[in-house]
C-alpha cells in the first residue's frame, strides 16, 4: 500500500449564560485591505468535568499569521475553552491537533476531551446517517487544564490568506513552525507564558507534536513545556514504509497482527487475553522472524518451513499464503485475507470493524470499512456545534481531512534528507534538554494506521532518555480508541493524571 496517514484525526454544557446567545465579537484591524479581519466568537458555558463544576469562555476564531511587517498570511482556527474567574498562575493550557497531514481538530475535539462530544457506536458498527446525538462529555479535561484546539493551514476553516500560497505551510517543519508561532501569539494575548503547558495530537498529530517541540525548545527563544501526549503515534516512518528491501515494518507489524487474529477468533490454541498473546507474537517478531527476515536470500529452505506454521499462527493467515508472499505480509493484503473465508475485510485504522468489498477475490479491501464507519457523524457534530452552539460560522466549508497537498517531507539536521523521516530525535532532545518534559504514550491494540509496537520501537533508540519520564498506555480499541466507550473512559482518566502528575 502507499503511504498514507489519516488522522489518521463533555460533561454538561448545560445552561449556557445569556452571553451565549448573543456572542461577543471583536476584530481588530487587518494590514491589508483586500484581507477582512479576523473573526472571533466569545460565548460562555457551565459543566461537570471529571466530578468538578466549571464555568467557562469558548473562544471560536481565527488568529492571522503575519510577515515582519504585519501583512496577514494565513489564518489559523482555534477553539479554546478557558475556565472562566481569577487566572491560577498553576493552572495548564493544553494545545491538541490531529493529524493527516491535512486533518481538522474535529476527532480529538468532538471525540475525546472537548466539552461536548458525538455518540457514536461503541461496538465497531457503523454510525449510520444523520441526526447523530451531540451530548455533554462527562470525560472532557476541563477540570484539569484549558484546552485549544488547533487547524492547520489547509484543515478545519484555516486558510492561507490573500496571494500567500499555502504551500508555504505545508511540509513537517513548515507545518511545525505554524503552530510554535500560534501558541507563542495565544500566551502573549492570554498571559500565560509561566502557565504549565502541554502540547499533544493524534497520529501525524504525534509528528507534528515532536516537530512542534523542536520549534519551541530547539531555539534561543525557548517556550518550555510539561508534557507531549501522543495518541497513535508515529515517529519513525521506516516502520510504515511498505518498499522493496524495508523489513522493518513487517517486524513491527506482526504484533497488530496477532491481536487482530485473536480479535477476530483466527487463532488457534488461542491464548485467554490479548495481551498474552501479543507478548508472544513480539517475541516471535523481534526474534525468530526478524531473523528469518534479514537473513534474506540466505535464509534455508529448512529454516524457512520451521517459521511458516509459528507466522501462521500469529496472523491467522494459511502457511501457503504466507508461502507465496515469501513471509512478508503486507498491511493491505492482510485485511482482505485475515477474513477471506467470510467474505470480510477489516479496517485499517480500526482492524475490529468489517467491511464487504464489490467481490472476494480482490488483493485488497475496496475501502477502509473503521473511516467511513465514523466520518459522517463527525463532520456534521463539528459543523453544527461550531456554527450554531459557538456561534462561529464563516463562510468557507469545513475540512475534516484531505485539504493539503504536495507536503514536503523533509527535515533538518543530520537525521533529515530525503530518507525516512524520523522525528523522534527531536523528543529524545527535548526531554534531554528540559528535566522537566514527560512524555504520554496512547496506542491502541486495533490499530494498523500507527501500530504501537512501531511506536514502542521509535521511542527505544538511542538518545531517548529511559528514566521513566515516557509512560505507556494500551486500550482495546485502534487508532481512535476513544470511539469505544470503555477506552474514551481510560484515555480521559489516564491522560488526566498525566497533568496532574506535573
Amino acid at each position: 500500500m502507499k503511504l498514507k496517514f489519516v488522522l489518521a484525526f463533555t460533561a454538561a454544557i448545560a445552561a449556557p449564560l445569556a452571553a451565549q446567545n448573543k456572542p461577543e465579537t471583536k476584530t481588530e484591524r487587518s494590514d491589508d485591505a483586500a484581507i477582512p479581519p479576523p473573526v472571533v466568537s466569545v460565548t460562555r458555558h457551565s459543566g461537570t468535568f471529571g466530578g468538578t463544576r466549571i464555568n467557562y469562555r469558548a473562544i471560536a476564531g481565527e488568529t492571522y499569521l503575519k510577515d515582519k511587517d504585519g501583512k496577514p498570511l494565513a489564518a489559523i482556527t482555534s477553539y479554546s475553552y478557558i475556565k472562566e474567574g481569577p487566572v491560577d498562575p498553576k493552572r495548564p493550557v493544553t494545545f491538541l491537533w490531529n493529524g493527516g497531514p491535512g486533518s481538522g481538530s474535529l476527532w480529538l475535539h468532538m471525540g475525546a476531551f472537548g466539552p461536548k462530544r458525538v455518540v457514536i457506536p461503541s461496538d465497531a458498527r457503523d454510525d449510520g446517517a444523520p441526526p447523530f446525538p451531540i451530548v455533554d462529555n462527562v470525560d472532557s479535561l476541563l477540570d484539569v487544564t484549558d484546552l485549544v484546539f488547533i487547524d492547520p493551514v489547509g484543515t478545519g476553516f484555516s486558510r492561507a490568506l490573500g496571494k500567500t500560497d499555502p504551500k508555504d505551510y505545508w511540509g513537517v517543519t513548515k507545518d511545525a513552525k505554524s503552530m510554535a508561532a500560534f501558541i507563542r501569539l495565544w500566551l502573549n494575548e492570554h498571559g500565560r507564558w509561566n502557565a504549565p503547558k502541554f502540547i499533544g495530537g493524534e497520529s501525524y498529530g504525534t509528528t507534528r507534536s515532536a516537530a512542534v517541540i523542536n520549534e519551541l525548545e530547539g531555539t534561543y527563544t525557548d517556550v518550555s513545556v510539561n508534557g507531549i501526549i501522543l495518541i497513535s503515534s508515529i515517529l519513525d516512518l521506516s516502520a510504515a514504509a511498505d518498499t522493496p528491501g524495508n523489513e522493518i515494518g513487517y517486524i513491527t507489524n506482526l504484533p497488530s497482527m496477532a491481536a487482530t487474529a485473536w480479535y477476530h477468533n483466527k487463532v488457534a490454541d488461542r491464548p485467554a487475553t490479548v495481551e498474552q498473546f501479543i507478548a508472544e507474537a513480539k517475541a516471535f517478531a523481534i526474534g525468530p522472524y526478524a531473523s528469518a527476515l534479514l537473513k534474506g536470500n540466505a535464509l534455508t529452505t529448512e529454516e524457512r518451513q520451521a517459521i511458516l506454521p509459528q507466522l501462521s499462527r500469529y496472523t491467522g493467515v494459511s502457511q501457503e499464503y504466507l508461502a507465496r508472499a515469501d513471509l512478508r505480509l503486507a498491511p493491505g493484503r492482510f485485511y482482505k485475507e485475515l477474513l477471506r473465508d467470510r467474505g470480510q475485510t477489516i479496517g485499517r485504522l480500526d482492524t475490529r470493524y468489517l467491511g464487504k468489498d464489490y467481490d472476494n477475490a480482490g488483493e485488497e479491501p475496496d475501502n477502509d470499512p473503521s473511516f467511513y464507519a465514523i466520518d459522517g457523524a463527525y463532520t456534521a457534530a463539528m459543523n453544527a456545534y461550531a456554527r450554531e452552539t459557538l456561534k462561529y460560522s464563516p463562510d468557507v466549508t469545513y475540512v475534516s481531512i484531505g485539504g493539503v497537498g504536495d507536503w514536503d517531507w523533509k527535515i533538518g539536521g543530520p537525521r533529515g534528507g530525503a530518507g525516512y523521516v524520523n522525528v523522534a530525535p527531536y523528543i529524545g532532545r527535548a526531554m534531554r534538554e528540559n528535566s522537566g518534559l514527560r512524555v504520554f504514550v496512547g496506542q491502541g491494540y486495533y490499530d494498523f494506521a500507527t501500530p504501537f509496537f512501531g511506536a514502542e520501537y521509535s521511542l527505544n533508540r538511542t538518545g531517548i532518555p529511559n528514566d521513566g519520564r515516557i509512560t505507556w498506555h494500551w486500550y482495546n480499541a485502534g487508532h481512535m480508541m476513544y470511539v469505544r466507550d470503555e477506552d474514551l473512559r481510560k484515555l480521559s482518566t489516564d491522560v488526566r493524571a498525566f497533568i496532574r502528575a506535573r
